[in-house]
């Protein structure tokens, strides 16, 4: 047996390191809770006086989301899956699009703080707290997995403390953001995506040399079975293919872009509407001890390693579960002026509803091989030993594991395991988008929707295009008038009408004439 040095234990400079990042981000919020104190108001406390510029709120946003499980498990995604995974980058630009071009603007319109503000604007108070109470469950069950996760890998390679640091995390976290309110947000997110950003070169750089060149790699991952780009499939039920990727990854991330209160509240920190539309082309530690800790592991025989699995395959589930009824309300209250509050309501907890169902289905009775089509695994040449695991080749699969974490032993296979909680999972927030849209339809057109009177300034217009914008302002520097000093003309005595205001009235001119 391996000593405890052998697993890679942490060195006085590797906690200095750690320590260091920690500090640093506890100082940008001590920072700007001086730099405001005394004149900060709530609204900028929370809204960062609307005075951001787009780089810093587009580094914010990029790292917001890029936790320890895309970190972690994407890499894993990818060689247990192949190189399908990156299509997403097709769905990243359509995401662009729509987030930039019809949710982005409404929301920075109606100079929103929340973007649950909205629903009670366009419905209702009752639809306004529906739509917090889900996003509330949506992130408490996101960050439970996003603070555990990392806290779990850095126990398993270095032997730091598990609880250590997530308490850590957690605590400091906490301060700067309750001190420094978003703008401390938002720079801790810059400073932190340039040291994710430099992990990553600095992985690829000693990756390759180690590898013998970047040549030796594409090999490898050709004669290995991992570079499968293209599989135009349309069966629904598969995991990965070019059109659950196009088009469920576009409903699933622009859920999480268009609609996040965490996201939207950065975008409206910028100075202009135009700048927020940059960005998007450029909860704490005890939550997951409760997730994890309290309600799956008592109940399971499961290794770490195990537990870090389930942790990285459940997190997007979540956001597809929960973010797809979120897009499909506020779609709603855009797009479809005849849509009532009731409709909003029962919509919104039909498409919940159903996208739980089929989640936590699939998550209990996990897709067979030959519905997520898994790669052969070797782990030949890994043949190191740590204190409590000798490594050797193996082939372990995420499909067992997740039927290890939750299917009960001895348990058959109902009918609606091999379809209907056998859909992808990126076709959770499709469904849960579409389902919460028809039965608001139905529901609004059947109570009366059409004769309710609705704030035009709730509903997506033209004027809210990048296209338009850019055509206004054109106009504005080729055709305005500028007035510099304005003066009354008495006629008989009286104010002339027509040149009581900036715009010329022809009728009342014709009047006056004759």
């Amino acid at each position: 047996m391996a000593t405890t040095a052998d697993i890679g234990l942490f060195s006085p400079w590797d906690y200095v390191v750690f320590a260091a990042v920690l500090c640093i981000s506890a100082a940008i919020g001590i920072y700007y809770a001086f730099e405001g104190r005394g004149k900060t108001t709530s609204t900028e406390f929370l809204t960062g006086g609307r005075s951001m510029t787009a780089v810093p709120v587009a580094m914010s946003l990029t790292a917001s989301f890029m936790s320890a499980v895309t970190i972690l498990g994407t890499p894993a995604d990818v060689y247990r899956y192949g190189a399908m995974y990156s299509i997403f980058a097709i769905s990243y630009g359509f995401v662009v699009l729509i987030c930039a071009e019809i949710f982005l603007p409404v929301f920075y319109r109606l100079n929103l703080t929340s973007t649950y503000e909205y629903l009670e604007r366009r419905f209702n108070k009752t639809v306004r707290i529906l739509g917090t109470v889900i996003f509330i469950i949506e992130m408490v069950l996101y960050t439970g997995i996003v603070i555990y996760a990392p806290a779990l890998a850095l126990n398993q390679v270095s032997g730091f403390n598990l609880w250590g640091a997530m308490i850590a995390t957690g605590l400091v976290c906490t301060f700067y953001c309750s001190l420094g309110g978003l703008k401390a947000v938002i720079w801790t997110d810059a400073f932190q995506i340039v040291i994710m950003l430099a992990g990553f070169i600095a992985v690829i750089i000693r990756g390759v040399m180690v590898q013998g060149g970047i040549q030796t790699i594409l090999n490898d991952s050709y004669y290995g079975g991992r570079l499968n780009f293209w599989d135009f499939d349309p069966h629904p039920l598969r995991r990965h293919t070019f059109w659950t990727i196009v088009i469920g990854g576009t409903f699933l991330w622009a859920g999480i872009y268009g609609v996040n209160q965490s996201q939207v509240q950065r975008y409206i920190a910028c100075k202009t509407r135009f700048q927020a539309k940059l960005t998007v082309s450029s909860s704490i530690n005890a939550l997951a001890a409760v997730t994890i800790e309290d309600l799956i592991k008592p109940y399971t025989n499961l290794s770490e390693k195990k537990l870090s699995w389930l942790s990285k395959g459940m997190t997007l589930s979540i956001f597809a579960m929960i973010g797809g009824p979120l897009l499909g309300l506020f779609s709603l209250g855009m797009f479809f002026p005849y849509c009532n509050s009731l409709g909003a309501v029962v919509g919104l907890l039909s498409g919940f509803g159903i996208s739980l169902w089929v989640g936590i289905g699939a998550q209990i009775y996990p897709p067979l091989p030959e519905r997520s089509r898994p790669l052969p695994l070797s782990t030949e040449g890994c043949s190191f030993i740590m204190e409590d695991a000798n490594w050797t080749s193996t082939t372990t699969s995420p499909v067992t594991i997740l039927s290890t974490v939750l299917q009960p032993e001895g348990s058959s296979r109902p009918v609606l395991a091999d379809y209907w909680y056998s859909l992808s999972y990126l076709y959770l927030s499709v469904l849960g988008t579409i389902v919460t849209v028809l039965i608001g339809i139905i529901v609004s057109l059947l109570s009366g929707g059409l004769k309710q009177n609705v704030n035009r300034d709730c509903l997506f217009g033209r004027q809210d295009c990048t296209f338009d914008i850019l055509c206004c302002l054109k106009s504005d520097k080729n055709d305005n008038i500028e007035i510099l000093e304005w003066k009354s003309h008495n006629v008989q005595g009286h104010d002339n009408p027509a040149y009581t205001s900036d715009n010329l009235n022809l009728s009342q001119i014709n009047m006056n004439n004759k």
